[in-house]
């Protein structure tokens, strides 16, 4: 009974920001991990950021110095911000997390990411 829920998507210009949220609410006993993932069209998902307990963070090459994500554990929420938004970020953006003593995987809906030239 664990969910998770993004918003923040939308459309924006080329150079822009915008923050992602994802809260996740249910049955949760231990957030081992919760990051972003995206998945562009004709593309895989790939992973774009986490942020695992016990402090370390983790970026794909193409969004270090852009994107940051944080995290607020009292609310259970990990947010992303995305500046100098390109065109190449265009994708349909999921939370993901880790949870449990075992490790469940748990995945957002998605929120879809425009960005035009």
């Amino acid at each position: 009974q664990v969910q998770l829920l993004e918003s923040g998507g939308g459309l924006v210009q080329s150079g822009g920001s915008l923050r992602l949220s994802c809260a996740a609410s249910g049955s949760i006993f231990r957030i081992n991990a919760m990051g972003w993932y995206r998945q562009a069209p004709g593309k895989q998902r790939e992973l774009v950021a986490t942020d695992s307990t016990g402090g370390s963070t983790n970026y794909v090459d193409d969004v270090k110095g852009r994107f940051a994500i944080s995290r607020d554990n009292a609310k259970n929420t990990v947010y992303l911000q995305m500046n100098s938004l390109k065109p190449e970020d265009t994708a349909v953006y999921f939370c993901y997390a880790n949870i449990g003593n075992f490790g469940g995987n748990y995945w957002g809906k998605g929120t879809l990411v425009t960005v035009s030239p």
